[in-house]
């Protein structure tokens, strides 16, 4: 007869980051976040957040606060917007984007403010058939439905780079704050744990990115070798698991 292997508690922490670790870059902090659910109410909370994106027309798509949260100039242009339907609006404000990027193609010495455009109705293109109250009200929605996730943990480093000595850092700005997150998740792991049977233990989650993933791979597996400037790492899997957020 088969061994039946018992179900360990396992728990999956999802990072992300704002801001740029060069210095001094073009922002003036960097954070990186983690929100850790425990594998069992994965499913439960992906489908909550899957729910309410199919109310808006958006379903399969990456949940982009920074890019939700501005307003779309070409909406403004178009009469009566908000009172058009969805499916009307998008095809309006492609083609006032349209015309945008063909008036800037023409204006000389608009080269970079033409990448720049390109590059934010790309960004942008998701959402567009929603009005900005739309979206407004989606990222509160999807916003209190995540407060009410009593089972969630949020561990997050934020790093002012005006103050960040790298002669007296272990790491950069990116591999610190890494750091600081990957610990406080390993020490969650071990103050949930019972004080006897089974351990839990913890995966990590990242937006694929090929430079990201080297390096922070790469300190993973310093920091199960060798621990954190802060603790043992036991408990989180050695390589982090990047994924595509927006398939």
């Amino acid at each position: 007869m088969q061994e039946v292997l018992p179900l360990l508690p396992v728990y999956i922490c999802y990072i992300d980051e704002s801001g740029v670790p060069e210095i001094p870059g073009n922002t003036s902090h960097f954070i990186l976040a983690g929100l850790s659910i425990p594998v069992l109410k994965w499913g439960e909370a992906d489908s909550a957040i899957a729910a309410i994106l199919k109310k808006y027309d958006l379903e399969d798509q990456e949940l982009h606060t920074a890019w939700l949260m501005r307003p779309y100039l070409e909406q403004a242009r178009i009469a009566n917007f908000a009172s058009l339907s969805r499916k009307d609006r998008r095809p309006a404000v492609e083609s006032e984007r349209t015309k945008e990027l063909l008036r800037l193609q023409r204006k000389p010495g608009s080269s970079k403010l033409y990448r720049q455009v390109k590059k934010n109705q790309k960004n942008s293109k998701a959402y567009i058939h929603l009005t900005f109250d739309e979206r407004k009200k989606l990222v509160t929605e999807i916003a209190n439905l995540v407060g009410k996730w009593d089972y969630a943990r949020l561990f997050a480093d934020c790093i002012d780079k005006v103050h960040f000595d790298p002669s007296k850092a272990r790491y950069g700005v990116e591999g610190q704050a890494f750091e600081q997150v990957v610990s406080r998740f390993e020490q969650f792991l071990v103050n949930t744990s019972p004080p006897r049977g089974q351990k839990n233990y913890g995966l990590i989650v990242h937006d694929n990115n090929e430079t990201i993933a080297r390096k922070h791979t790469t300190l993973m597996r310093d920091f199960r070798e060798a621990g954190t400037f802060w603790t043992r790492i036991d408990r989180i899997v050695e390589t982090p698991l990047f994924v595509d957020s927006t398939v």
